[in-house]
């Protein structure tokens, strides 16, 4: 794992003492030390059903989570083992095993409700795992999914009238493995073969009929083909048929159990690492190991409080914590390239307005990759600013680095001058030509030095100028000179004078004028890449309705074959109110980015000063990608 600890041992992640749960900091901080992707493998079951053992097979160690050999359940909260992804490069395999549901030692079975929530919240691949069969009463035993909506809430405010928040759980849910465990029933049904997976889809089907038996046995399965869309099932055989070797089956050798076991196993854990995908939130938001963290610590705080976690509320929360790392990430980046690219002082200041301008496009698609949620643009037009300053730092250094050295190079350059100046030397006859060639001679070798910088013409300026009154003192002492002469030789000075000023007033305008065109590419900089990211935003916000969409229409047609026309048309609602978001989504498509481009760039023109004549013509270009 490249970019976080590895972890030898699994550790406990949340705790579960005195009906409190607890986030436990050394694990924590693991977590906010994996900038990786995450892939969250979370399994959970009645206690004594074999869970650790299989996490164990996927991180790959036979021993590990806590395995136990008594009546007792050995894993208390939930443990937390993260280990390299054995299949995707840069990413790290978190394992999340949960304690026993159904233990008699605890006090409030409640806490076996939120161990079942907090496993779904966290995770990207739930595993539920159980003994023998899936029938009514193992169905029955995993009515903890029937409590998830009164335990999770996908958005903080109320939904649409008819429309359930729970609709919007298919968006944001792990996918589902159910693990049958000790399994020693033909994979058959009506006398034909059948695979796990239509074991599993025969064993959700509706049960027929209006009797309350008949509708309480349906609600966990109508739950889990509305929540979970993405199923699919492994049954195992028993791991041997000695019952000894079964209470230390972590300390037997690996040919002592039984060979289709093995396989089994084996296969379970290929799927793993094959399918199980990288854990995301809403909109594509792909979580790391430190969005991990912040994620646990979110939802735990709330569930103590005595709240519902609410999946929007972490989202906002986790994305404040992340947009500000993100700008952090962007700014020392900015910083550590610009120092290493830029030799002061530069050349010309276009020289340095280039690599400023590359290292702010490195930075701002740092920021973009990073950053989610930043709905007003805050982190971006601070980040703005905060280049913004670093440039005009860099500007002004580059200036006192071209100013040092041009006085260093003239102090050199001119030293026999002065020195010939102070020891009278051009107090004679013919002393004013002496002192011009000596003075001529001074600036060709000068100019002949490379890369003086910004302020050399403005350090040569001020040169001539110091040396102005010298020069008109030895013009007056210079006999061999006529008064019109001297005149003459006067006036052409102050001509030079007047030429140099001008010549630095030129190359003034002509910096502010490449100062304000960089300000104005860094803008549309910032445009372009918002653009990128809002329109992405906007198709990932449409591939996730259209998923949503097409579950539900699929459960409806379901409902509708199985002769439930009557929940099928319960599902009307939720069905026309997903049709009137993508329709919406893809009309507002254009006109959102476009607002949201106007709303940034009238921000982001105030913190550049740009002109808005010059605001316009760049706005104008923009939207134009738009027709």
């Amino acid at each position: 794992m490249a970019s976080g600890p590895i972890m030898l041992v699994p550790m406990c992640l949340v705790e579960n003492k005195n009906e409190q749960m607890s986030v436990n900091k050394k694990a924590l901080k693991i977590l906010y030390k994996i900038s990786q992707q995450v892939v969250v493998v979370a399994i959970v079951g009645l206690y004594r059903t074999g869970k650790s053992y299989l996490m164990n097979c996927l991180a790959r160690e036979k021993k590990g989570f806590p395995l136990g050999s008594t009546v007792q359940s050995e894993t208390k909260g939930i443990w937390m083992w993260c280990v390299p992804h054995p299949s995707k490069p840069n990413h790290t395999l978190v394992l999340l095993d949960t304690e026993g549901l159904g233990d008699v030692e605890k006090g409030d079975p409640k806490n076996d409700s939120w161990i079942f929530a907090l496993a779904v919240l966290l995770s990207s691949c739930f595993v539920y795992n159980s003994m023998s069969t899936i029938n009514n009463d193992a169905l029955e035993k995993l009515h903890y999914v029937t409590e998830l909506t009164e335990l999770i809430r996908a958005k903080s405010s109320p939904t649409q009238r008819g429309v359930k928040d729970a609709t919007e759980f298919v968006s944001f849910f792990p996918d589902f493995i159910w693990t049958v465990r000790d399994f020693t029933l033909e994979l058959k049904l009506n006398g034909h073969p059948i695979t796990e997976d239509q074991y599993l889809e025969n064993a959700l089907k509706l049960i027929p009929g209006l009797n309350p038996k008949a509708k309480s046995s349906n609600i966990p399965r109508e739950y889990i083909r509305h929540f979970f869309p993405k199923r699919k099932c492994f049954v195992f055989d028993r791991p041997t048929k000695e019952t000894e070797l079964l209470a230390h089956i972590d300390d037997i050798l690996e040919s002592q159990l039984d060979p289709k076991f093995r396989k089994q196993s084996e296969n379970f854990c290929n799927y793993i690492f094959t399918h199980a995908r990288t854990k995301t939130l809403r909109e594509g938001v792909q979580v790391t190991g430190n969005r991990l963290g912040t994620l646990v610590v979110t939802y735990v705080e709330t569930i103590n409080s005595g709240a519902v976690p609410c999946l929007e509320n972490a989202v906002t929360t986790l994305a404040q914590i992340e947009n500000s790392a993100a700008m952090q990430k962007a700014t020392e980046h900015y910083n550590q390239q610009m120092a290493q690219r830029v030799s002061f002082p530069t050349d010309t200041l276009q020289e340095l307005l280039d690599q400023h301008a590359a290292c702010e496009r490195e930075a701002i698609a740092i920021f973009m990759e990073n950053s989610f949620k930043d709905d007003q643009r805050v982190f971006q037009m601070k980040l703005l600013k905060i280049i913004k300053n670093k440039k005009e730092s860099f500007l002004q250094k580059n200036e006192e680095a071209s100013v040092k050295y041009c006085q260093y190079t003239l102090d050199q350059l001119s030293m026999e001058l002065m020195d010939d100046i102070s020891e009278g030397n051009f107090s004679v006859p013919g002393g004013h030509n002496n002192y011009r060639r000596a003075k001529e001679r001074v600036e060709r070798r000068y100019w002949d030095v490379p890369r003086k910088g910004v302020k050399a013409k403005e350090v040569f300026q001020d040169f001539l100028q110091s040396q102005m009154p010298i020069e008109k003192s030895i013009l007056q002492a210079d006999r061999t000179l006529t008064q019109g002469q001297k005149a003459i030789e006067e006036e052409r000075a102050r001509k030079e004078a007047a030429e140099m000023e001008k010549e630095r007033l030129r190359q003034k305008h002509w910096e502010q004028q490449q100062q304000m065109e960089a300000q104005n590419r860094s803008l549309q900089e910032n445009m372009v890449q918002l653009r990128e990211k809002l329109e992405w935003e906007r198709d990932e916000a449409l591939r996730e309705q259209t998923r949503i969409l097409e579950h539900k229409m699929k459960t409806q047609e379901e409902f509708l074959n199985n002769g439930f026309k009557k929940k099928a048309d319960e599902m009307k609602a939720e069905i026309d109110h997903l049709r009137s978001m993508i329709e919406s989504t893809k009309k507002s498509k254009t006109s959102f980015i476009s607002q949201a481009l106007d709303t940034c760039a009238n921000e982001a023109t105030a913190i550049l000063s740009i002109p808005a004549k010059l605001v316009g013509k760049g706005l104008k270009a923009l939207s134009s990608l738009f027709k």
